[in-house]
This record gives C-alpha cells, structure tokens and sequence, in this order.
C-alpha cells in the first residue's frame, strides 16, 4: 500500500488541523460533483431518456438500495484496517462509472438508455457505499467530538454555497443553451463531465486527510456483526426511527422536481433557481443548527427541524387548487425556504446523533448497519411511490365549497388531490408519526424541546433585528411575550373560562 494511502500511528495537532481543511475542500467538491450529476439535472436527463414515474422511483432509490453493499464492506475494512484505501480506491472507480451515464445519448441505442442508466448509477452508489462506510469510521475516529457539530455544519455550509452557485450557474446555462437551438443530450453531458472532475479532485484533497490507525477489533460472523447494534436497546430504537423517518421522506421528496417541472410547468432556471433558494437558507441555518446541536444535543435539534421539514411537504398540493393559481409561487418559494431550515438542522443532527451513539472503536458495524436500515427503508419507498404514482395519476379527489345565498351562489376554489398529491399526503402523515419513535431515543445531554424552541426563536429574532429594514418587524421580535403569563395570572379564573361577561 502506498505510503499516501496508509494510516497514521500518531494525528498531532498540526496533522488534525490540515486534515480538517481537506475534509472541508473534499465536501465542497463533493457537493458540487453532487448537484450537477443529481437532483434536478439527473431527473431531467432520464425524463429526456423516456423515463416514467416509475423509472424515477427506481432512479432514487438506487442509491439507497447500494447501501447494502456495506455489508461486505464492514469485512474489507475491518480485514484491510486501511480506511483511507478504502474510501478513495472505491469511490473514484465508483465516480468513473459517470462517464458511462453522460455518454448513453451515444453509446445505446434507445431501448437501452434507461436501463443502461440504472446499472450506471446503481456502481457509481454502489463503491460510493463501500467508500462510505470507510469514511464513517475513519472521520468517527478523526474529528474530537465536542466540535463534531459545529465543524460538520461549517463543512455542509461552505459546501451547498459552492454548490448552489453552480448548479444556479448550469442550469441558467442548459436554458440558455437549449434555446439557441442546441443538443440538449450535449449539454447535460457536458454538465455529468463537469461534476465527475470535481468528484475526482475531491479525491485528491482526502488523500492529503490523515488517517488515525484504527481500534484492534475482534472478528465476528456476519450474523454477529449485523446483530451487534441491535442488541444495543438505545441504537436499535435510533434505527426504528431512522428507518421510519426515511421511509416517509423518500415517499415524496424524490418527486419534488417531476412536480416542478411536469404539473407546475417550470423551466430549469425556475428549477434550479428554487433549489438555490433552498440550499441559501441551508448555509444561513447551517451553524445555527450546529451551534444548537453542540449545546442542546441532536435529538431535539432533529425533533424540530424534522417537523419543518413534515410541513414543507404538506404544503404541497395546496400548490394547485385544482391547477396552478396566483399562489403557487409563492407557495412554492415558501416551500423551499421551509425545506431549507429543515434539512440542514435533519442533516447536521441526524448524521452526528448516530456518530455519537456508535462507541468508540467500533463504528464500522453500528455505522454500516446504520446505512443499510435507512437504504433499505429509502429505496423501497421511491419505488411504491413511483409505482403508486402512475396508477393514481388518473385517480382524484376533489374536495369544493360553496356558498348559496337566495338565489345566489359563490363557489369557492376546488382542493384536489391527483397523482403526486397522494404521496405528499400520505409522506406527511407518516412522518408525524415517525416523530414519535424518535422521543424514546436517548442521548446524553439532551434538553427539552420547548428550551431550544425559545433559542431558536431568539437567535432568529436576533437575525431579524440586525438585517431587517422593516420596523414593525423589528417591534414584533421584542414583543414582550412574558407579559402575557403575568397579565392572565390577574385574571379572575371565572372570566378566564368565559364565564364572566355581562353576568359579571
């Protein structure tokens, strides 16, 4: 094994600090590898492939699905015990498999391009996976764990800035390009090319990240590796609500830009603009939600940021009433904006609350099986949805109020729930729902809820008194809410249940 590629006897202070940079390079790069061969351009791209709503369920949930290929993962790193070859071989071979996808406009005929395509992502997530639950365990082991929150939430902000300006930057560039005539099979393969450099310099910068030698482990069975977290009461009932809460999401997120761009009839810029939007707020809430989860703990930073993130998908339908309106827009844009307080609290807390319970050591079995229960549950749930979507794509509900008065009569406008609609809904509820598992999850240092919803609240009404312009705003945040509690104190409790009025 090249020296370059082999653990560390000793990370001094000097080796940590460097490391951390290129951990932060490597995210960015990463990211930006990430929205330009994802997201919005990757389902554009196969719906120009021909494919249906199930084509796109099993598109996302390829990814998950390759998660199972930690499983033997768990073996090679724990028999190689070199973490650092184990992530940078496997994912640049992984990242190599891009130029198979960018290139099926001309190398399959037609019939093959979806199929093609599938195999194509299923390797590019699949050694993605093995490299994952290398990285797992080594950063477990690198990054101190009272900065983990704070450090991974800068990693994630700088990262999404970097990637909302390009993926802002090629989709503003596929319209353009599209509508001075050009190959839209060309662009899009111009822009997978872009993304698979950038994967490949972020490749570079883990290299050059030291590798603390990993904790002597004793060798299990499979079955033995696979049960050890289960047997752990605590991180079996983390699994029970990761499972869950992924399950629920991938219902519906895999969906949002088919919405965009098929009922809504927006264009990529208009697509792209939105998930820019989001990924902006993703950078303001970042440290917030580090800083909260460092002094609050996870837990409860997840509870709260996950029901944002429930909301944001129930206002979905309400964007066609039954079709687009005045406000879908808006609705959209509030849509985003709510997503991307969401998801970076769901990120920062959901991935560091299952680094924190994994003991010490002995994170590649908790970590891998960790990742294998959420793909599971996230692979599943995009291919019944997809499959659901199709057949209830002829299916509606509609639900319309009138008012009649005489002989007049005012009808109001129709909510329907056609196609997509069922799946926001149904993803909704079940979030809720899986919420409640999360309650039984212990970690240590976790406070009540209701404590880091008033520091929410006085962080942003801090953010408000510094940017706003507007003063009225400004007054609402200093709103004396306290003296609310004192003002019904003095109430007589007669007239506080109504019963005083003229009788009294």
């Amino acid at each position: 094994m090249p020296a370059w590629l082999r653990p560390c006897e000793r990370v001094d202070e000097a080796a940590l600090q460097r490391g951390l940079r290129m951990l932060v390079y490597d995210g960015l790069c990463s990211q930006v590898m990430s929205v330009l061969v994802g997201g919005a351009f990757l389902v554009q791209f196969a719906l120009m492939l021909g494919a249906s709503n199930t084509v796109i369920g099993l598109i996302a949930a390829v990814g998950p699905l390759a998660q199972i290929l930690q499983i033997p993962a768990i073996y090679l790193v724990d028999g190689s015990r070199q973490r650092k070859a184990m992530t940078v071989i496997p994912a640049g071979l992984g990242r190599l498999f891009l130029l198979l996808v960018a290139g099926l406009p001309w190398l399959a005929p037609p019939a093959w391009r979806v199929p093609l395509l599938l195999g194509g992502l299923f390797m590019y997530f699949g050694l993605g996976a093995v490299a994952g639950c290398a990285w797992n365990s080594w950063i477990r082991d690198l990054v101190p764990q009272p900065i983990m929150g704070a450090y991974f939430a800068k990693r994630l902000s700088v990262a999404t800035a970097v990637g909302a300006v390009a993926s802002l930057g090629a989709g503003v560039a596929v319209d353009r390009f599209r509508g001075l005539g050009g190959s839209p099979e060309l662009v899009y393969s111009v822009v997978f090319g872009v993304g698979l450099a950038f994967g490949l310099v972020g490749l570079v910068f883990l290299v050059r990240t030291p590798e603390p030698r990993m904790a002597p482990s004793q060798t299990k069975g499979l079955l033995a590796v696979l049960a050890e977290p289960f047997r752990d009461e605590n991180f079996r009932r983390l699994l029970l609500f990761l499972g869950s809460w992924n399950f629920a999401i991938n219902l519906a997120a895999p969906f949002f830009t088919v919405y965009l761009l098929k009922t809504l009839g927006l264009s990529m810029t208009w697509v792209i603009g939105l998930s820019v939007l989001s990924q902006i707020v993703n950078v303001m809430f970042f440290r917030l939600w580090g800083r909260l989860s460092d002094r609050f703990a996870n837990k409860p930073v997840l509870g709260l940021s996950g029901f944002l993130f429930i909301v944001s998908i129930l206002i979905w339908p309400f964007t066609t009433l039954p079709r687009a309106h005045l406000l879908s827009i808006p609705l959209v844009i509030l849509i985003h904006i709510l997503a991307g307080m969401a998801t970076a609290g769901v990120a920062i807390s959901g991935g560091n609350i299952a680094l924190k319970l994994a003991p010490y050591g002995h994170a590649t079995s908790y970590l891998a099986v960790n990742g294998l229960v959420c793909g599971l549950a996230a692979s599943v749930a995009p291919i019944l949805a997809g499959i659901g979507a199709d057949w209830l794509k002829n299916q509606q509900l509609r639900i319309s109020i009138s008012w009649i008065s005489g002989a007049r009569q005012f009808d109001g406008p129709a909510f329907k729930l056609q196609g997509l609609d069922f799946l926001f809904v149904v993803a909704g509820i079940l979030g809720l729902l899986s919420l409640q598992l999360l309650l039984s999850v212990r970690e240590v240092g976790e406070v009540e809820e209701d404590l880091l919803v008033g520091h929410l609240v006085a962080e942003m009404r801090q953010k408000i008194k510094s940017v706003s312009t507007i003063a009225g705003l400004r007054n609402l945040s200093f709103f004396p809410y306290h003296r609310l509690k004192d003002m019904l104190q003095h109430i007589p409790p007669a007239r506080r249940r109504g019963q005083g009025g003229a009788n009294g």
